[in-house]
Parts: C-alpha cells; sequence; structure tokens
C-alpha cells in the first residue's frame, strides 16, 4: 500500500463500463428473450475451415497444417499454431473450433500427466485416443467441435488415431481433417506410400498443405510440419504455403517439358505405347472416377 501511494497509483474500476462494449441488456434482441438463449438459437453462424493432416510411414508419424485461423470472411490470426504438443511422444492436430481445442488437449495433458504418474510409464497412443473420445462423447449435442488426429510413437512403434467431439475413434495411416481435407488427400492419395524416404514424406506433406491452401479460401498463411520419432517429436520447418504452391508448379512446368521433349524425340515409342481407343479389340468397363483405370475386360 506504501508503494501505491508513492507512485500515486489506482487500480482500474473493474465494475465500470466498458469503452467498446454495449451495457448489460442494451443488445438487439427482442423483448423478453434471454440474449444467451436467443442468440444461439438465432445467431449468426460463422463459417471457419483449416487444413490439416497426418501420415504414418516407416520412420515415424508426419504432421502437417497451414496457420490460418478464419472466422466467417474475417481472418482472425494469420500465424495460429494448430498442431499441439502433449508429452514428448505424442502430439495432435487441431480442426474445429480453436478453444475447445485448446481446452480439451489442456485436459487431455493433464489426465495423462496423472496416469504417467500412478503407472510409472506414459500411456499408449490408443489410450490416449481411447480416454480423449470418452471424455468428450459425453458432450455430444452441446455444440463441441473438436477434430484431431493423434500421432505418436510408443512401444508399438509409430501410431495415428483419428478422434471426434461425438465419440468418434479412428485408426489408419492417412488422415487429413477441415475444409481443406479433399485437395490434401488428392495430393497424398497420388504420393504416399509407407516405405517413402524421409524427405519424401517432409515433401509430399508439405506440398498437400499448400495445394489445399491455394484451393480452400478458409486455409492459408504457412504450413507447419513436425515429425514424431522414437526419440520424441521433432518441429521440422515453417514455410509460406504460397511460395511452397509456386515452387510445386514450377516443378511441374519443368516436368511437362521434359516429356514434351521426348515425345518430340521419340514419336514412335510415344504412338505405341498409347494405342487408340477401339484397336485392342477389347472394351472395358470403366468406374466413373476411377481416372479410366479398366476393371473388367470382356472380348468382342
Amino acid at each position: 500500500m506504501a508503494l501505491q501511494d508513492v507512485c500515486k497509483w489506482q487500480a482500474p474500476d473493474t465494475q465500470a463500463l466498458s469503452l467498446h462494449l454495449s451495457q448489460a441488456g442494451g443488445w438487439a434482441v427482442p423483448r423478453g428473450c434471454d440474449p444467451q438463449t436467443f442468440l444461439q438459437t438465432h445467431g449468426p453462424r460463422l463459417a471457419h475451415g483449416t487444413t490439416t493432416l497426418a501420415f504414418r510411414f516407416r520412420h515415424g508419424v508426419i504432421a502437417a497444417a497451414d496457420t490460418r485461423s478464419s472466422c466467417s470472411n474475417y481472418v482472425a490470426c494469420p500465424a495460429s499454431r494448430k498442431i499441439i504438443p502433449v508429452h514428448q511422444h505424442l502430439l495432435g492436430t487441431t480442426s474445429g473450433t480453436s478453444a475447445d481445442c485448446v481446452t480439451w488437449y489442456r485436459v487431455l495433458q493433464r489426465e495423462l500427466r496423472l496416469r504417467a504418474l500412478r503407472e510409472s510409464q506414459l500411456p499408449s497412443v490408443a489410450s490416449a485416443a481411447k480416454l480423449l473420445s470418452a471424455m468428450m462423447s459425453r458432450y455430444r449435442g452441446l455444440d463441441l467441435c473438436v477434430a484431431t488426429a493423434l500421432c505418436g510413437w510408443d512401444r508399438s512403434g509409430p501410431a495415428l488415431f483419428y478422434v471426434y467431439s461425438d465419440g468418434t475413434r479412428l485408426q489408419g495411416d492417412i488422415f487429413s481433417v477441415g475444409s481443406g481435407s479433399p485437395y490434401a488427400y488428392g495430393v497424398l492419395d497420388r504420393g504416399y506410400h509407407y516405405d517413402m524416404t524421409t524427405q519424401e514424406a517432409y515433401a509430399l506433406a508439405r506440398h498437400a498443405v499448400a495445394h489445399a491452401t491455394h484451393r480452400d479460401a478458409y486455409s492459408g498463411g504457412s504450413v507447419d510440419l513436425f515429425h514424431v520419432r522414437e526419440s520424441g517429436w521433432e518441429y521440422v520447418s515453417c514455410n509460406d504455403a504460397w511460395v511452397l504452391y509456386s515452387e510445386m508448379q514450377k516443378i511441374l512446368e519443368l516436368e511437362k517439358q521434359e516429356e514434351k521433349e521426348v515425345s518430340q524425340a521419340h514419336p514412335e515409342a510415344a504412338t505405341t505405347s498409347s494405342p487408340r481407343a477401339g484397336e485392342s479389340g477389347e472394351l472395358c468397363a470403366l468406374v466413373p472416377g476411377d481416372f479410366g483405370l479398366p476393371i473388367e475386360t470382356e472380348t468382342l
């Protein structure tokens, strides 16, 4: 108190009205309606999106995400962190409501720490995914929005689980979550294989997120890249998404130019390698969206 008197400091009045907020009850809602209930029922539905992905391969688990946090047409934060470490051998991607994701990851960190103290060892990735899905499933139907991919390394090796706020829990090798996930899946399905090298995995994850940020309006900013190894997780890099996409386009243009030069240098090989339809005397039954791959062949 003596120091406050010498400095002539006065505590701010927390009960006074804020210069930036309306008075209590001053919101424009119909008379007789509770503001909170009215806004939950008739309030604006603000669209939000993201692009996160994770895949498992021989040398661990790769997790990548963009850094744009959006709220309808407003970019709330261009450099947010959407990959949250849980402990030394476990991290997770976050998609959904940012506040919900951060809150539940704090709860998960606390519960896993308590279990590690009781059992004298870290729980497995499957146990962490089961615990998270069980805790969130009790809040089903209460507008909780958390979609995450848990990436870790335990006694069984690299592991990857997808957990949703309604209690859904899936195990797999590739997961992409968010509004940009369809575009990211297109790149991942084309280039993924389990025996890829570490540098190939890094390039695949960067290109998948960069391609999604180019097509999805709610994704953008930079591309965060993490690698979970047997020794623990590692923060690999953070690259500008537009620069990655530009480099990817240059590589594709060079490949097309090389193919064109090869076809011009060897025109006979190009014509014999791709016969016209009907010349082989076979009819191929095609499935829509299968990129023209023959499923059943019937001889005429």
